[in-house]
């Protein structure tokens, strides 16, 4: 079994910085991708960003240039760096991965999800 826990939401200000971090444990055999995706009320499930093995990075056009994903490979953990937040970030931002459980055998894993709320 995989989890997936994650830390570091909050309430900021507009144009203030979070950082958050989704730490997976458990039987992982290899890590091909973690990366965020948020929710906010009323609509969708929508990507942010992702972080490959090898560290390729994939981020959504609406928060280029002012988040950063990024990954420790030996603690298996993802971050993301969140500058000049706007409102419109206010979400519940959750972890994502896929997850090599056995040489074979791949899954996808969500975390609880961590509350962003961007409001002065």
């Amino acid at each position: 079994q995989v989890q997936l826990v994650e830390s570091g939401g909050g309430l900021v200000q507009p144009g203030g910085s979070l950082r958050l971090s989704c730490a997976a444990s458990g039987s992982i055999f290899s890590i091909i991708y973690m990366g965020w995706y948020r929710q906010a009320p009323g609509k969708q499930r929508e990507l942010v960003a992702t972080v490959t093995d090898s560290g390729s990075t994939n981020y959504a056009d609406s928060i280029k240039g002012r988040f950063t994903i990024s990954r420790d490979n030996a603690k298996n953990t993802v971050y993301l760096q969140m500058n000049s937040l706007k409102p419109e970030d206010t979400a519940v931002y959750y972890c994502n991965a896929h997850i090599k459980t056995t040489m074979f055998r791949i899954y996808t894993y969500w975390g609880q999800g961590t509350q962003v709320t961007v409001s002065s």
